[in-house]
């Protein structure tokens, strides 16, 4: 299924997957490609995501994937950020 995230500026989609994929590799999750770390997430949280359709899955349990991707982003771009003020 493809992503409906709509980036602000669309040339940034390649430089957004590889800083998604290297957060999570911080967070000790293995894979180079972005479209499979929900997966992988998923997987490690016991959440029975699949490819294709999945009605079955319940809010609660895709809000646990995609916060668990979103907020370590968001972590670290609050940590770049602060140590980007520091640094003035």
């Amino acid at each position: 299924m493809a992503s409906r995230n709509r980036l602000l500026v669309p040339k940034a989609r390649q430089a957004m997957d590889r800083f998604k994929t290297n957060v999570m590799k911080k967070e000790g999750y293995q894979t180079d490609n972005p479209a499979e770390l929900k997966y992988e997430v998923a997987q490690s949280l016991g959440i029975p995501l699949q490819k294709g359709y999945n009605g079955h899955l319940e809010s609660k349990d895709a809000g646990k994937i995609g916060g668990k991707i979103g907020g370590s982003m968001v972590k670290e771009m609050v940590r770049l950020a602060q140590e980007q003020l520091k640094q003035q």
